[in-house]
């Protein structure tokens, strides 16, 4: 750590190891916070997100103030990105699209459908407003479906590209659909069940192993399986590296590398399945995204500079006002008839405001409060974590892909 006062600033300069260290123990301090505040359980607020906001917060104080400022050496970041979605892919198995049934795919179809309109709606706010395109996508379907790990990735991405300030509009627009999916999809769920008098359906109709596929298989693993695991991880995060890098040169812009290691990662958990390389356990490859994930956020979000934000945020604050009233409005009397009008598609809907504004326990969230008062809905509460989870990513990164090339391309700065 190096303190020196340049232009009676004191700077705070901390290399690799002690931001690293420091993003941990916001970390540690974020999961006190979230323990003591009842409202930030509710509203499934992450504790990096909490940590980050708070030390955001304590940055902001000393750049009003002109007494401090902190200078980071971020290099763990990124890694723990690639980490954190390469295990998301893992998880990822085709057994479950076999299993889910028909329900499964119309309900991952409507999913899909739903982001595609979000990143519409985004881009055609930003040509009323004048907000750049970058900034619109990032209050779309990148915040609202894949949350702030999706928002902070494709941010940086938006950030080489030369729009700044775009990781700090990611987490703010993930933030707030994260409170609003759990503010709207409990009252909707149950206005739909109250208003069709309801009833679950407790017929046994459902393929229920389907929670099964990524169970634990309660085996003690070898320190060479643990070693396996992580390796394959490593690997996959390698290989979609390079792939992304060969995407990039072919659509001519900056392809994420965490979509191609994603998509190697769920080729090779699948090609796994049949040939049995390595004995594979999705509560260790889980866990370890667990902590990839909270460390990565807390990375990013205690590195953001919260004055910037300002000038956008009219802007931002338009689209994502219109993105959760299109949620409203399409589950209520679109998905939900879709769905096929019952008790089930009703709490599906529920579920589909949580994860498709903010993240899947979220949806989680927002089922569980319905079936304690209604009754228990076991096709949503295993099909809407998986296609919120993982199976919505494989519609909505291509075409999120699909209008940063068409939209975003144009405007960066030659």
């Amino acid at each position: 750590m190096n303190f020196e006062i340049v232009d009676n600033i004191m700077n705070i300069s901390l290399d690799s190891t002690l931001t690293l260290a420091l993003a941990g123990i916001l970390l540690l301090v974020g999961y006190s916070v979230k323990k003591q505040v009842n409202a930030l359980n509710k509203y499934c607020i992450p504790a990096p997100v909490i940590g980050g906001f708070i030390f955001m917060f304590i940055t902001f104080i000393g750049h009003k103030t002109g007494a401090f400022k902190f200078n980071f050496e971020n290099t763990f970041q990124s890694t723990f990105m690639l980490a954190f979605f390469t295990t998301v892919g893992l998880g990822a198995s085709i057994s479950l699209l076999k299993k889910g049934g028909k329900l499964l795919f119309i309900y991952w179809l409507c999913c899909g459908a739903v982001s595609t309109i979000q990143n519409t709606i985004g881009i055609g706010v930003s040509k009323i407003t004048g907000l750049e395109p970058p900034y619109a996508l990032l209050s779309s379907a990148i915040s609202m479906v894949g949350g702030h790990g999706a928002a902070l990735a494709y941010g940086n991405t938006f950030k080489e590209m030369g729009y700044e300030i775009a990781p700090l509009v990611g987490a703010a627009a993930a933030t707030f659909g994260l409170i609003s999916g759990v503010m709207i999809g409990g009252p909707l769920g149950r206005r739909l069940i109250e208003k069709n008098n309801l009833k679950p359906d407790n017929s046994e109709n459902f393929d229920t192993s389907v929670e099964n596929i990524n169970a634990s298989s309660e085996e003690k693993l070898s320190p060479l399986d643990i070693i396996k695991n992580v390796v394959v991880i490593l690997i996959c995060m390698a290989i979609g590296s390079l792939v992304s890098k060969q995407i990039g040169k072919v659509i001519k812009m900056d392809f994420p590398t965490y979509v191609g290691a994603m998509f190697i990662a769920v080729i090779v958990r699948n090609v796994n399945e049949k040939a049995k390389f390595y004995k594979f356990d999705y509560p260790l490859v889980d866990g370890i995204g667990d902590v990839m994930l909270n460390l990565y956020l807390s990375l990013a979000l205690m590195t953001l500079k919260l004055w910037e934000l300002s000038d956008l945020f009219g802007g931002v604050m338009i689209v994502l006002a219109c993105q959760i009233i299109f949620m409203v409005l399409v589950a209520y009397f679109v998905i939900f008839r879709i769905l096929g009008s019952n008790y089930d598609a009703a709490v599906m809907c529920a579920g589909l405001c949580g994860h498709g504004l903010g993240a899947t326990p979220s949806a989680i969230v927002n089922m569980t409060a319905i079936n304690e008062k209604y009754g228990m809905s076991r096709k949503a509460m295993m099909i809407v974590p998986i296609v919120g989870a993982f199976l919505v990513d494989i519609i909505y990164q291509p075409v999120t892909i699909w209008f940063i090339k068409t939209f975003v391309q144009g405007f960066v700065a030659k």
